[in-house]
């Protein structure tokens, strides 16, 4: 086929593309296919269940290291391993002061800059096997439990809505915040 012959079949090819789909516009309908409809607001409330570095959106509930020891055998340990040492999943202990080394280890103790943001993470992802299934108490308690392992919180302190937003982690200066200007 020469080129003339190749370049009209492609524009020919191309408007009557044009042409259909100029057709299907008028009888396309004008909105979506009516799948789903619009959440109210208070499902949606129900779902955004986010907590921010702040603590805004804690719920009540509470929970000490002590019986987060038992949540974490429990629900925690098959994958985390025993006291937080990891294997087969990510250690959760040690690593402080580690960030600056050639071999850092990042663990909720070295890296992560606020305890609220583990309570947020272990409420809607752990168990990896059930995520959203510990109650808040047994978050609460998991959170006091992990902070102790690691030396930031003694192990007979209540962590709760009030107080868990005032634990300072080692790595809390760590990050750049934008928001903050």
């Amino acid at each position: 086929m020469s080129t003339h012959k190749s370049v009209a079949a492609t524009v020919a090819a191309v408007g009557l593309l044009a042409a259909c789909a100029a057709q299907n516009e008028s009888v396309m309908p004008t909105r979506g296919p009516n799948l789903g409809r619009t959440p109210t607001t208070q499902e949606i409330r129900a779902a955004d269940i986010s907590i921010p570095p702040s603590g805004a959106g804690l719920p009540a509930g509470s929970g000490d290291a002590k019986q987060g020891a038992t949540v974490y055998a429990a629900k925690c340990q098959s994958c985390h391993g025993d006291k937080g040492a990891g294997k087969p999943a990510d250690a959760l202990v040690g690593g402080i002061g580690s960030l600056a080394t050639p071999k850092p280890v990042r663990t909720v103790g070295s890296f992560w800059p606020y305890a609220t943001t583990l309570f947020d993470y272990t409420r809607r992802a752990m168990p990896l096997q059930n995520p959203k299934s510990l109650s808040d108490d047994e978050v609460y308690a998991v959170s006091a439990y992990i902070l102790s392992l690691n030396g930031i919180i003694a192990d007979n302190v209540q962590m709760n809505a009030q107080t868990l937003p005032q634990v300072k982690m080692p790595n809390r200066d760590g990050f750049v915040d934008h928001s903050r200007k």
